[in-house]
């Protein structure tokens, strides 16, 4: 789930099949879909040359930069056919193979339905497995966390029980990483701490009729979510275009005072951070005492830290820390191996 996502990419998906066809969906940068088609390439029908033509005129018409190959059946006839076809454009695209687990419960699911009333259940797969390579974590929250499979015996363990732990696994990495208050979903909100299924939708509802949140406080007018909600929430959604830069930070807005103070003391401004010129706060505040500095502002020397982690790093996603996903074009036989070729080894 905290697989760092692939921005500002357009994403081909591709749901592997043989009898009934490959499915593809073309989704854009946000997650739009773009495109949908069926093809053939694998047996029975084996139309190779046929879905070549549908996939280049795809990739043309939409600029796909990467194939999102889902890992079920016919995954590796497909990654075949898509390393061979890579071979004949000359747009550089990419492919990566990602985990379709519970890419079928979504797709067959009521949130699925509502998402595509027109498409059909397999099409719905095909735009979930390009949505996981664009940002896991948004898309994986829409399925049962039971779904995705979590182990051989999962079925053996108390069905409550291992609901709640899952639930909370998935919370602790939503939280972690924080949620874009004007793109999230539903799904996405509701597990924001605070953030019931009902106060999610209104948030959404309060979004599409006044348009995008400019501050963090304006979702105190949203129905349902008072100040204690507001208290538990707003350090976890952010505003990254937002009036106030620190919207964009998991600051809370109780510490906003703290942090003008913290900056005021050292020199800087909020146009300082928002334009990513703070080099020298941390060894400033360091050489000044950090004891010090957090009396003064009146914080907690933890609190403090976290306040400086995160001027330094407006918009900060944990998720960039972690290795990167490995995007392939044609590696998949000992003989395309050539020298100086660099590789990562799973």
């Amino acid at each position: 789930m905290l697989q760092p996502p692939v921005k500002g990419k357009t994403v081909l998906g591709l749901d592997p099949a043989y009898r009934t066809g490959c499915k593809i969906a073309v989704v854009d940068e946000t997650g739009k879909v773009l495109d949908t088609a069926v093809i053939y390439p694998t047996p029975p029908q084996n139309k190779v040359e046929e879905a070549k033509k549908m996939m280049k005129h795809l990739i043309e018409k939409n600029n796909v930069d990467i194939i999102s190959i889902g890992n079920g059946t016919a995954s590796r006839e497909s990654e075949i056919f898509v390393a061979e076809l890579l071979k004949e454009i000359d747009r550089k695209v990419y492919y990566m193979v990602v985990s379709e687990a519970g890419a079928s419960v979504y797709s067959a699911s009521k949130l699925g339905a509502e998402e595509f009333p027109d498409f059909d259940v397999a099409l719905r797969s095909a735009v979930s497995i390009a949505r996981r390579l664009q940002d896991p974590l948004a898309e994986l929250v829409k399925i049962d966390p039971k779904a995705i499979g979590v182990g051989q015996y999962q079925h053996d363990m108390n069905q409550k029980r291992l609901g709640e732990t899952l639930g909370g696994v998935v919370e602790d990495c939503v939280n972690s990483v924080g949620v874009d208050l004007n793109t999230a979903s539903p799904s996405l909100l509701s597990y924001i701490s605070g953030v019931s299924s009902a106060i999610a939708k209104n948030i959404v509802e309060y979004r599409e009729t006044n348009g995008k949140f400019r501050k963090r406080d304006e979702l105190k007018k949203v129905k349902k979510l008072g100040d204690k909600t507001f208290e538990q929430c707003a350090g976890f959604l952010r505003i990254p275009d937002g009036d106030n830069v620190l919207d964009n930070t998991s600051v809370h807005p109780e510490s906003y005072e703290a942090a003008k103070k913290l900056l005021d003391i050292m020199g800087y401004s909020l146009e300082d951070v928002k334009q990513k010129k703070l080099d020298g706060l941390k060894e400033k505040v360091e050489k000044t005492g950090i004891s010090k500095i957090a009396e003064e502002i009146g914080v907690g020397v933890p609190t403090l830290r976290d306040i400086i982690k995160e001027l330094l790093k407006p918009g900060r996603d944990p998720r960039d820390e972690l290795p990167k996903p490995i995007l392939l074009t044609d590696v998949l036989h000992l003989e395309d191996l050539r020298p100086g070729m660099v590789l990562t080894v799973l």
